[in-house]
Formats: structure tokens, C-alpha cells, sequence
């Protein structure tokens, strides 16, 4: 029977998904996969820390169980040591060698809600050629695309993607965080938080607004379900503030009110930021926070955005005014790094701090591998983990902005 038209399948396809169950999403993508031609196509995601790509489920098969400390026999791929690991990390089809006793070619799709990464799509058929390739990828874009809209509110996809029990102070501030990666043409924006199964008190936020992109980088004091609170509390704070027309320095004032209501004692510290995409104009205020990293021509531009600080939110009793709001201009190409002080201390059994420094050389040596900005943070975040052994003491977050205006 000849295939069906690639329009037709993706209208089913979007048509059925309106309904559709998380457990019955393998079905879907099996089925459109068979009408585009394809032997079999099943879709897999990457886990919380981007480790593993986990297959979804089958209706048959139980999903993990994390939160029982239980097992699963879904198949998993390494990000780092394989042929669908090496799809999602440079973002490009993957296929497998032919081989002359095999009588199906194997293909690895990546699978990229707008610009975020999901996971990656195995495709097979007896010839993967261009044409066929392109309909997969169209067909990995719905998978995207369906994934995205149905992992907010499906225990059975945040069962799969984690390997472990997560903190109620984690669960509370992964509630609030948005998507790790957003962007445009002319921006992207990516953020990375360990560890992610305990973190207690650093957030992040990034929005698009028209041509501005907000940065929010946040860290509260301690480590513990107040800590998360705080941090959740801020990031409200900021939302409401911003989106009703606030300013930078209205924000921080917000913030500082709310927790001063709401929970007094609590310190914290934070980056807030506004950039426009159009111009390059970056605005930002620095609240007891790490100065941002200006990384320009593949390195470092030392003390580019270093600035008195303002004093951190949520110091009551005290008259302090509004925080002063710094401006400069970014060069198209220019990368802005937001992160918090878990990364530059952490410590290895030595003792060794990871310092700023070597923050620097580990980014910039991803960046100039070529990698995209989400992949680029992945590897710096494991060199962090590997670092401290893999047990963070403290919060360890990490924002990355690149402007990328185009016809610039």
C-alpha cells in the first residue's frame, strides 16, 4: 500500500493527541511512523540530568518507579557513549552504519521543542534516504512538540525521566522553574541546576517579552524546605512584578517586600536581568550575586560586568534603597553567564575550590568545540559533579545567554 502523505499523518497525528494519554504515545508514534514507511519508530527522552535516553513506556510496561526506589526494564541509551546520545548532544540525525547482514537501516532523530531538547526518535527501515529522513523529522517535531504539552501534568513522563526520589524542596522549586532552554532567532537562553534531585535554594527564570529576554538567577539561604520556599516565593514575586510593568529595580523591591511579609529572616541573593534582542542592551542588578561572566571571541572578558553590589533581599530592619540598575551593550555572538557561588565552590576531596577560573576555561572550551549552548552547559555542570565527586554540597546553578542577532 503506498504511504500515506506526510500532511495527513501529522493532522492525525496532532488530532489525536489532543486526548491522548502519556501511556498511549508509543502507539501514536508507531503507527504515524508505519504510515510515513517506517519499519518501527519509537521515541525516547532524556532524564532529569541528561545522562540516559529512557524509552516511553509501551502500555504493557510499568514506567520507573522512583519515588519506591524500584527498577525498570525500559531500554536506556548513555548520552555520551551512543549513536542516539550523539543525535541529542549536536542536535543532528544520526544514522547507523550499513552492515550486509542487516536488513534495516537505523536512524536517530532529535527530538527539540522549539529549541529545547527532549529527547531523540529511533526510526528503521530497510532505506532511511532523504526524503523519508524529512519526514521523520517532521514527525519528531510533533513528537516534541506533544511531549512538551503533556509532561507538566503526567506522572508517567516524570516517572521516566527520574532515576531516584526527589526532594519535597526540589519537587516544590522544579514546579516553579520553566523550561532549561528557550530562545528566538536572535537569542538562547539555557539554564542548568544541581543537584537535581535535592536542590533546596537556587532558581532560575528566563521569559521572552516582545524583543526582551529576562534573566532571573536566584540563591537563598540554606538548603531545606524554607530555602525552596524562598526561592518559589521570589520567583512569584518577580513574575507579577515584571509582568505588571515593573521595572528592574521595581522587581528587586518586590521581592524584597514579599519575603519581609511573608518570610522574614530569609536572605537571598540574585541577578536580574533584561536584554534587547533587537539592540543588544543589556540591563542588570546585583543583589549580593556573583558577577556575571562576559564571554566574547571565545574568552573571557575580565571584569566586564563586575559592579558594586547591592546588598541581598530580604534584609529587614534596615533602610536600603533600591538597587542601581547597570546597562551595557552586548557585540553580536556575545555569551552572558549567570551562576551561582555552589559552582565556583566547590570543593574536590582535596579541598580545591573550582573557582572562577576554571568556571572560565570549561566554558569556553565547550563553546569553542562548537557545541550548542545547552549541550556546552550539560558538560560543564559534569565537570562540576566530577569535580566534587558527583556529591554537591551546596546548590550549583548555572545560566548561559548567547545573542545571536541575525543579519548582525
Amino acid at each position: 500500500m503506498e504511504n500515506d502523505t506526510l500532511g495527513s499523518v501529522l493532522a492525525d497525528v496532532l488530532a489525536a493527541s489532543h486526548r491522548l494519554a502519556a501511556r498511549a504515545i508509543p502507539d501514536l508514534v508507531q503507527d504515524a511512523g508505519r504510515r510515513l514507511g517506517l519499519s518501527g519508530a519509537r521515541a525516547y527522552v532524556a532524564d532529569l540530568q541528561q545522562r540516559d535516553l529512557v524509552a516511553l513506556p509501551a502500555p504493557e510496561q510499568a514506567p520507573r518507579s522512583a519515588a519506591a526506589g524500584g527498577t525498570t526494564d525500559l531500554e536506556t541509551l548513555p548520552v555520551d557513549n551512543s549513536l542516539a546520545g550523539r543525535a541529542y548532544r549536536t542536535e543532528t540525525v544520526q544514522l547507523s552504519r550499513p552492515d550486509a547482514d542487516d536488513s534495516e537501516r537505523t536512524g536517530w532523530i532529535p527530538v527539540v521543542d522549539g529549541i529545547g531538547r527532549v529527547g531523540v526518535l529511533r526510526v528503521s527501515a530497510p532505506e532511511l534516504d532523504a526524503s523519508l529522513l524529512h519526514r521523520c523529522e517532521a514527525l519528531a517535531d510533533l513528537v516534541a512538540m506533544i511531549l512538551a504539552a503533556k509532561l507538566p501534568y503526567s506522572d508517567l513522563l516524570a516517572q521516566t525521566m527520574r532515576t531516584r526520589p526527589m526532594s519535597l524542596q526540589a519537587e516544590l522549586l522544579w514546579a516553579f522553574l520553566p523550561p532549561r532552554t528557550i530562545g528566538t532567532a536572535a537569542v538562547t537562553s539555557s539554564a542548568l541546576l544541581e543537584p537535581a534531585y535535592e536542590v533546596g535554594g537556587d532558581a532560575y527564570d528566563h521569559s521572552l517579552a516582545g524583543e526582551v529576554l529576562h534573566l532571573t538567577l536566584l540563591d537563598a539561604m540554606g538548603h531545606d524546605l524554607a530555602s525552596g520556599g524562598c526561592s518559589a516565593t521570589a520567583l512569584a514575586a518577580c513574575r507579577a512584578a515584571r509582568r505588571a510593568g515593573g521595572r528592574l529595580d521595581d522587581i528587586a523591591v518586590e521581592i524584597d517586600r514579599t519575603l519581609d511579609r511573608w518570610i522574614p529572616g530569609r536572605l537571598l541573593t540574585c541577578v536580574i536581568a533584561n536584554l534587547d534582542t533587537t539592540t543588544g542592551r543589556l540591563d542588570w542588578i546585583n543583589c549580593g550575586h556573583p558577577p556575571p561572566l562576559l564571554i566574547r571571541d571565545r574568552r573571557v572578558v575580565t571584569g566586564a560586568l563586575d559592579r558594586t553590589p547591592h546588598p541581598p533581599l530580604g534584609l529587614t530592619g534596615y533602610e536600603v534603597p533600591p538597587p542601581r540598575v547597570h546597562s551595557t551593550h552586548l557585540q553580536p555572538g556575545d555569551r552572558l553567564l549567570l551562576f551561582t557561588d555552589g559552582v565556583t565552590d566547590a570543593r574536590s576531596a582535596a579541598g580545591e575550590l573550582f573557582g572562577e577560573q576554571r568556571l572560565a576555561d570549561a566554558v569556553v572550551r565547550a563553546l569553542t568545540d562548537g557545541l550548542p549552548s545547552p549541550e556546552a552547559l550539560r558538560r560543564l555542570i559534569q565537570q562540576i559533579l566530577v569535580h566534587q565527586d558527583q556529591r554537591l554540597h551546596d546548590d550549583a546553578t548555572l545560566l548561559l545567554t548567547e545573542w545571536h542577532p541575525p543579519h548582525r
